[in-house]
Order: C-alpha cells, then sequence, then structure tokens
C-alpha cells in the first residue's frame, strides 16, 4: 500500500514561501513597514485590538535565513506528527501551538517593556516538538524514545540563549501549547502507531 503524502506540511510549506515572495515584492521581508502591513505581532497593536496579528505573525519571516531554517524544520518534523495524529489533529496542534507561542511572546513582552517585531514560523513548529514529547510518552505509539525526543528539543533551543535575535519566549510558548494540545488530542487517536 502506497504511504499517503504530508499534504497539509507541504501545503503550509507552500503558504509560507508564497507569503514570503509576496512580502518581498511589496519592498522586502525585512523591511519594518511591510512587516506591520502584512500582520506581524508587535504587542502595542495586538493588545490595541488587533489579535488576528497572533495568527498572521506565524507565516511572516525576516529575511530568506530565516524562512529557509523554519520550513527546513517543518519539512523534517511535520510528516511523522502528520501521519500518527492525523491531518486535521496535526493542523490543530500547529496552530493553536503557533498562536500560544505569539501569546506567551506579547505578553512577555509587556511585561519586561520591550515592544519588538516578532514573526516566524518556530513557534508552530515546536509546538510540534510538544506532540513527539506526547507521542514519545504515550503507549499508543512505539519506537520513539523520549531522552531522545528531549535531546532533540535542548539542541534546537540552544540558538535561542546565543542569538537575541531569535524569540526564545515564542519557542516555549509553542512547546508548550502544543504539548498541551497534543495531549487533548491524544485519546482520539484510536488506532495504535508504530514509529518508523
Amino acid at each position: 500500500m502506497k504511504e499517503k503524502k504530508a499534504v497539509i506540511t507541504i501545503a503550509l510549506i507552500v503558504i509560507n514561501i508564497a507569503v514570503f515572495a509576496v512580502e518581498t515584492i511589496a519592498g522586502g521581508s525585512e523591511n519594518t513597514q511591510v512587516a506591520l502591513k502584512f500582520g506581524v505581532a508587535y504587542a502595542p497593536l495586538v493588545f490595541s485590538g488587533e489579535y488576528y496579528r497572533l495568527f498572521t505573525a506565524m507565516f511572516l519571516h525576516f529575511g530568506a535565513f530565516h524562512l529557509l531554517a523554519n520550513m527546513v524544520s517543518l519539512g523534517v518534523l511535520g510528516p511523522a506528527v502528520e501521519k500518527l495524529f492525523g491531518k486535521i489533529r496535526f493542523l490543530i496542534i500547529y496552530l493553536i501551538g503557533g498562536i500560544a507561542g505569539n501569546v506567551l511572546s506579547m505578553y512577555m513582552d509587556v511585561w519586561l517593556d520591550r515592544n519588538a517585531l516578532s514573526a516566524g514560523a518556530s513557534g508552530a513548529i515546536f509546538a510540534l516538538f510538544g506532540a513527539y514529547l506526547v507521542m514519545a510518552l504515550s503507549k499508543k505509539f512505539s519506537g520513539l524514545s523520549v531522552p531522545r525526543v528531549l535531546i532533540a528539543i535542548v539542541i534546537s533551543l540552544v540558538p535561542g540563549f546565543e542569538m537575541q535575535s531569535i524569540n526564545m519566549t515564542a519557542h516555549l510558548g509553542g512547546l508548550i501549547g502544543g504539548f498541551i494540545v497534543s495531549l487533548i488530542l491524544l485519546p482520539t487517536v484510536v488506532k495504535p502507531r508504530r514509529w518508523k
């Protein structure tokens, strides 16, 4: 039997690349005005009622390297979570985890009195790490070890401690959000599955 393609993962990658192309045409993905126009997360605007930015920011990136790093990570992590949880559950984990990352990031910005522009898919991608952790802890999935998942998470978090431009709060918020959502959705995954 032919294995199904990870269509949601592929669609998300295509959407991110398409949005980046439009940003570039509109004046550049690293242009502040373009970023604000397209819906980057910015605490003063979010808390003034522009809550949609918590969603749109997930599809915006600052520069080609930012986009490339996130899309490679999504391409590596996405297919397995999509296969094991199913397409709809995968999308729920991805989107809610990404929003959770942006929410935590905005509250941290207010608490620290720093109003930085925030964008990128990394909060949603860290939500997939949260899903991997749930999968590793669950008896419904076999062949995925908790220590390996934790090591992968720590390695992925390390650059955030070295580079101030990386939004560690969004990463942690996405990780926590993805873990909680995956835990809630886990009972709906009825068939035991094997990690390959």
